[in-house]
């Protein structure tokens, strides 16, 4: 059965301009007093969707809605299938079940050119309200594949090509610098606390480690996973600039006749 859609409701300036970029936005509600602050977001919306109310907070599921709750048609997840592309960077949430640090992977995916992210289904951060105003409109644009088991979803992953490489505090390998984040990848973040299941580590092609000063903690998801996002994108910049520095120069003159 297909998986149902995510984002049918979000909150927050940020989250739900992006919803009415996309043209998914239904109904909003919007707080009287905030009717002037929002002008410049509300200026090319049909006036039959907005609503205007006293107080958006017993609609909203944050606790700072920022005066305005948007109801949306949802998105549709991606196949997983169609994240195995030539260029394909994907980022992979083991189980992260806090939807602030859900969003903020998704925000850090997108900044730094990812081409998907994957999450499951089950035992994780729901797509909720809280994620959408946490990803700040990442999560309109950022396309998402959602898959029942993460163990099952990277064993397809590396069966299209992509090879797939987990965050473990002690990898045997260096994440930056690593050669293989030029090829298709899909980098694979642990839950809160527990970090990769065991099962999922087994998944893995490559266990690679974020370097840290001795004695310090764990980094959290969030950040685990946008440290990584950007190493794919240096590491893929360097390798571009390389390839084209050692491209044959054309030279000039006139064409042999």
């Amino acid at each position: 059965m297909a998986a149902a859609g995510y984002g049918d409701r979000v909150e927050g300036v940020h989250a739900v301009a992006a919803a009415l970029e996309s043209g998914r936005v239904r109904r909003i509600h919007v707080e009287r007093r905030r009717l002037g602050r929002l002008g410049s977001m509300l200026a090319g919306v049909d006036e039959s969707l907005i609503r205007v109310v006293d107080d958006v907070r017993p609609l909203a599921d944050t606790d700072a809605p920022q005066g305005v709750v948007a109801e949306c048609d949802p998105i549709l997840p991606m196949p997983l299938d169609e994240m195995a592309t030539e260029d394909a960077a994907v980022i992979v949430l083991d189980h992260v079940e806090d939807p602030h640090n859900l969003g903020a992977v998704a925000r850090s995916a997108l900044a730094a050119g990812m081409t998907g992210l994957v999450v499951s289904s089950r035992r994780a951060a729901p797509l909720s309200a809280a994620a959408f105003k946490a990803a700040a409109g990442a999560l309109e644009r950022l396309p998402l594949a959602m898959v029942g088991s993460i163990p099952e979803g990277l064993s397809r992953l590396r069966q299209l090509g992509v090879w797939v490489v987990g965050l473990d505090g002690d990898g045997d390998d260096n994440l930056f610098g690593l050669a293989l984040l030029s090829e298709p990848v899909a980098v694979v973040v642990g839950s809160e606390g527990a970090g990769l299941a065991d099962l999922t580590r087994k998944r893995c092609d490559v266990l690679a480690r974020i370097p840290m000063a001795a004695g310090t903690e764990s980094l959290n998801a969030g950040v685990s996973a946008a440290l990584a996002a950007f190493e794919i994108m240096r590491v893929r910049s360097d390798a571009e600039m390389e390839s084209r520095r050692s491209e044959p120069e054309v030279s000039g003159g006139e064409s042999p006749t």
